[in-house]
């Protein structure tokens, strides 16, 4: 494979992720970092690893024509988005495929981000493939009236399933990430939710469609890891995982891999059956688009262990790393995905297939955040004047947080420090190595005001008992 250089369009964790695949691959690499986030550690690594030419100043992270002036003053040939920001922009994507200086999209073919990141086309792709469907709007709805009736439709179809206080959501069909999403248990107040989360997309997504859905409550998050190459052929799945422990505000903030432990915990429904039905219906759509990157179709399972599609994320996720933790490809323990994903882009084969792949024992991922779960997961600013953790066989950390010098935690930006992933050979196993990886973090510092440093590690320990159970 010829030596590129890449343009690490991000920041934090996962700017020193990819920073480090970059490295095991043999590749080159350019970051960039802004006034605010200069003490984040991936501008460290850069500058240790590549020197200064390896690292450029920018104003914004937000600002396409800002990166792309560094990709063409560094003389990258290649673009990574890592998620968030410009992750699944299709007109960037398209964008860096088809100027006059062309780079490669560390991502999935721009003309696929576009169809799978509009939730309405994805549910009429899913619908004409049998795949299960969160009853609601197939198409952008604009007209309020039209929209009124719809979910006057689903308050009814709920009344008769016997559902007390029914809800129907108001998304942004362009969104993602739980952004752009209303929950409404009275009609009469539909309308102006309808106005809000329309103007809301239009905003933040320059796409005024919005879906309607029927809310379903009680439900587990399950997602699947597809991993497909530029050539035909070249598709697997990593599994499954679970989801469910998130914020208030849908946030994710505990993911474990297998989606269900049947040999551990009792199910009201076959949850060896649910997981093979989901793996199969998104393998079915990403065959039918040609998906060519990392993705992630992502799932709600009732308690009766109904299965409906919720979306498709066409990028890599922060949680790939806990699918990884339980895979083994030929024997030995899987490829990190974030390096699979550049090595496919790229045009290098796959190289394996699926039944190459088994997976074993289960992975627990753990989002540390600077957050006060007592104030509704506030985001809390402050200075971390010593972070440190325990070194283990079965444990892996990703963060762009120092642990030689104090870092204070920026404003500008989600408040997310570290991702800790452990593996046990049981669900028991796994359970208490988490708890004996939170007991020796270390995290001190000072919170706004002189008061003590808030994080959510308490929150962590306390979900713990609770993973994998519906």
């Amino acid at each position: 494979m010829a030596r590129e250089r890449i343009l690490i369009a991000n920041r934090g964790e996962i700017a020193v992720r990819i920073l480090q695949a970059c490295l095991r691959l043999g590749h080159d690499f350019t970051c960039v970092v802004t006034p605010a986030d200069h003490q984040s550690g991936h501008a460290a690594l850069a500058l240790a690893q590549g020197g200064p030419q390896a690292l450029f100043r920018i104003a914004s992270y937000h600002d396409a024509n800002e990166l792309l002036s560094v990709a063409d003053a560094a003389g990258c040939t290649a673009i990574h988005p890592g998620y968030g920001f410009f992750a699944e922009d299709f007109r960037f994507a398209r964008r860096v495929c088809l100027r006059e200086r062309r780079m490669r999209f560390i991502g999935p073919s721009w003309w696929l981000i576009r169809d799978l990141g509009d939730k309405i086309n994805t549910k009429r792709l899913a619908r004409k493939l049998g795949v299960p469907t969160i009853p609601g709007s197939d198409r952008p709805v604009y007209d309020e009236l039209e929209a009124e009736e719809i979910a006057a439709g689903l308050f009814a179809f709920q009344a008769k399933q016997g559902v007390e206080n029914g809800l129907v959501l108001v998304k942004a069909s362009a969104g993602g990430g739980g952004m752009g999403i209303e929950e409404l248990d009275d009609p009469g107040q539909f309308r102006r939710a309808f106005r809000r989360v329309r103007n809301y997309a239009k905003r933040h997504f320059q796409d005024e469609g919005v879906l309607i859905e029927q809310r379903i409550l009680d439900f587990n998050h399950i997602e699947v890891q597809v991993l497909a190459g530029r050539s035909a052929g070249d598709l697997v799945h990593f599994g499954t995982r679970n989801c469910s422990i998130q914020s208030p505000g849908r946030q994710k903030r505990v993911e474990a891999a297998p989606g269900f432990a049947p040999q551990s915990l009792a199910y009201g429904f076959d949850a060896n059956r649910v997981l093979d039905e989901v793996v199969a219906h998104s393998l079915a759509m990403a065959r039918e688009v040609g998906y060519d990157s990392a993705g992630t179709w992502e799932w709600i399972v009732t308690p009766k262990g109904d299965p409906f599609l919720m979306e498709v994320n066409t990028r890599i996720q922060v949680e790939n790393g806990v699918s990884a933790a339980i895979a083994r490809v030929s024997g030995n323990p899987a490829p990190d995905l974030v390096a699979e994903q550049i090595r496919l882009a790229l045009g290098e084969p796959l190289g394996y297939g699926q039944e190459d792949i088994s997976f074993e024992g289960v992975g627990i991922e753990y989002r540390i955040v600077a957050e006060d779960p007592a104030e509704r997961f506030a985001p809390q600013p402050g200075r971390i004047e010593r972070f440190d953790f325990p070194e283990r066989p079965w444990l892996t950390v990703h963060t762009h947080v120092p642990r030689d010098r104090a870092y204070d935690v920026p404003t500008d930006f989600d408040p997310n420090l570290a991702l800790g992933i452990v593996w046990g050979r049981d669900l028991d196993e796994a359970k208490a190595r988490g708890l004996e990886f939170l007991a020796g973090v270390v995290l001190e510092g000072v919170g706004p005001g002189g008061g003590p440093l808030r994080v959510n590690l308490d929150f962590l320990r306390q979900k713990t008992a609770d993973i994998l159970r519906f």
